[in-house]
């Protein structure tokens, strides 16, 4: 997991993460991630990135919209922990604390 500064941008934190992903058959993204160096680094890992091309881009690359409207569960997720104020503002200072305040609240909705 990472833990980036409040105001760093999705295509920041991806570069910090590349190396830490774990295997799987697909990567679900949302425009924030469209960049070509991350498309081919998904791709020599054997990863599938279907995420939808940003509106400035010149050739749109294909997208796999069965496998896109998945992506609702991801939103969701999110959504119910910012439901939980405490990580919604960010209370917490200390990354460690809120590192354990996301684990809680993840336990304490799903179970």
């Amino acid at each position: 997991m990472l833990l980036g500064e409040g105001q760093m941008s999705d295509y920041n934190g991806a570069a910090l993460m590349i190396d830490a992903l774990p295997k799987g058959k697909a990567m679900l993204g949302d425009k924030g991630y469209d960049a070509d160096w991350l498309r081919e680094a998904l791709t020599k890992r054997g990863i599938v990135a279907c995420i939808p091309s940003k509106a400035n881009r010149k050739r749109p690359k294909p997208l796999d919209k069965d496998l896109y409207r998945q992506s609702h569960k991801i939103e969701n997720m999110f959504g119910r922990l910012k439901d939980w104020r405490r990580i919604h503002t960010r209370y917490d200072r200390c990354a460690h604390t809120f590192m354990s305040a996301i684990c809680i609240a993840a336990v304490i909705f799903w179970m």
